[in-house]
């Protein structure tokens, strides 16, 4: 398989909540939500870097999608990354989080493989990361 991972999408209960939260709280562009005209449907974009979206459906459509069934959450599935260039930019970022709803469970802090790191919880229970590695150098 050729990684060619174009879209992130993840579960949320309430779409607006989420949109609220990611696109007035985190900033990231969207053009809001679409497909609402189509059952089950209804889903946010938000561009990421070149190539990459976020993506915000509900968990029920999610579900009805895949055909598969709709389960409690678990915020120990996964985690999505931000990197950054620096500890303060870690720090701007929490602090953003955190003024937006976030829940931080894991404040930034030194990590004992020489980087810089926090971690929080979107309103919808999805964990972020949010890092600083010096050995990845400059991140765009």
């Amino acid at each position: 398989m050729k990684p060619r991972i174009s879209v992130i999408t993840i579960g949320v209960d309430n779409l607006e909540r989420a949109l609220e939260f990611y696109r007035n709280g985190l900033g990231l562009p969207t053009e809001g939500i679409v497909g609402e005209e189509f059952d089950n449907g209804a889903v946010a974009f938000f561009d990421l870097q070149q190539g990459l979206k976020l993506a915000i459906w509900r968990r029920q459509d999610i579900a009805h999608e895949t055909k598969t069934m709709l389960c409690l959450p678990s915020p120990t599935e996964f985690t999505l990354g931000q990197n950054g260039n620096s500890k303060s930019e870690v720090d701007a970022v929490m602090a953003q989080a955190k003024q937006a709803g976030a829940l931080i469970t894991d404040p930034a802090h030194d990590t004992f493989w020489g980087g810089y790191s926090g971690h929080f919880q979107d309103p919808d229970g999805h964990l972020w990361e949010v890092v600083w590695n010096p050995a990845w150098g400059e991140v765009d």
